[in-house]
């Protein structure tokens, strides 16, 4: 057998450096990778928030209904991973039901999709002020008032067949205290709320229905949760229990993200997968595709959403510096450790 030819010191000079130059290149590319896996993969990515999980969705009932109305939402929601609750909305004034619901939000951990129906509308536009947790908020056929304004004093700019269906009953309550209830007439609620409905489901929301105090009405809106949080709204075109010109005046005022369908005014029931569709999207919004009334393209609140992508970036470039300066500064430590003492 032949003897291999001797090599000199600097050829093992030479192969540490190839070795050294390999292990920062074999680096770096694990910090890209790991940039990669950081990053969402897929838009079913975006469903969750940054602890990987899907924010809870509170449905909040209207006048004459209950939290049963939500039932075929809830399913498809539940199918899809999100977190539902559905509470009774008190029905016993603005005020009293708005601080009720925001104790109950309160309950909830994590980020919030807060949905209202009807009078629910008017109810989460208060709850949800000053929550930053509320990330999104959802109207179907609903009640959105601004700032002194009450359910009557916008019903009475878009009047509705409702006030053709109301039955006034008088009620007494424990110490002493009285008051109105408005119930729906049992042979109007089919036409006026439910048209789209089957004649015997109809006959079913007139026997359990609940009834709504008169404050529920009357009384006028402290705060717009909608002027800081982003709205969408489902705009019900058969709806007469509010008319839609009032419901397409409210989405257009709070730019919200709008879409319209041939429903009567309970569309979660005629259309749970429309209403449904409406809440994932606004759940799965990201960044500008939120639009607010109280923000514009430069303020802070759009230079925010800029900041992850950017610290990302800053990130994947300062650890590939490291250790570039990393492997460096070990090449420095081989020579040295080479030179003759």
């Amino acid at each position: 057998m032949a003897a291999s030819p001797a090599l000199g010191p600097g050829h093992g000079r030479i192969r540490a450096r190839g070795r050294i130059r390999a292990r920062v290149a074999a680096a770096g590319c694990a910090v890209a990778v790991c940039a990669a896996v950081a990053a969402p993969a897929t838009a079913e990515d975006a469903e969750d928030d940054a602890a990987g999980r899907k924010p809870t969705v509170v449905l909040i009932h209207g006048a004459f209904a209950d939290g049963s109305s939500w039932n075929g939402v809830i399913e498809r929601l539940e199918r899809r991973g999100y977190p539902v609750i559905a509470p009774a909305n008190p029905l016993r004034g603005l005020t009293t039901d708005s601080a009720y619901i925001a104790s109950v939000l309160d309950s909830v951990k994590g980020p919030i999709v807060l949905v209202g129906h009807s009078y629910g509308g008017a109810v989460i536009s208060v709850a949800a002020a000053g929550n930053s947790r509320v990330t999104s908020l959802v109207y179907v056929s609903a009640q959105m008032l601004d700032k002194g304004e009450s359910g009557q004093s916008l019903a009475a700019r878009y009047p509705s067949e409702l006030a053709t269906a109301i039955k006034a009953v008088p009620y007494r309550a424990g110490g002493g205290v009285r008051g109105t209830d408005l119930y729906l007439k049992r042979d109007k609620l089919h036409r006026v709320f439910a048209a789209d409905l089957p004649v015997g489901t109809a006959k079913l929301l007139a026997a359990t229905q609940r009834p709504a105090s008169t404050a529920a009405f009357s009384e006028k809106a402290k705060v717009a949760a909608w002027r800081q949080i982003p709205s969408w709204f489902l705009v019900a075109r058969q709806d007469k229990t509010i008319n839609p010109r009032q419901e397409r005046f409210e989405a257009k005022r709070a730019h919200s993200h709008t879409v319209e369908i041939n429903s009567s005014h309970v569309a979660m029931i005629a259309h749970p997968q429309a209403v449904t569709d409406l809440i994932i999207k606004a759940a799965t919004a990201k960044g500008s595709a939120r639009p607010s009334p109280a923000a514009n393209p430069s303020d802070s609140r759009a230079r925010a959403e800029s900041r992850p992508a950017d610290t990302a970036a800053a990130w994947v470039t300062a650890g590939v510096a490291a250790l570039l300066l990393g492997g460096g500064a070990l090449l420095v430590g081989r020579r040295r450790r080479r030179r003759p003492r």
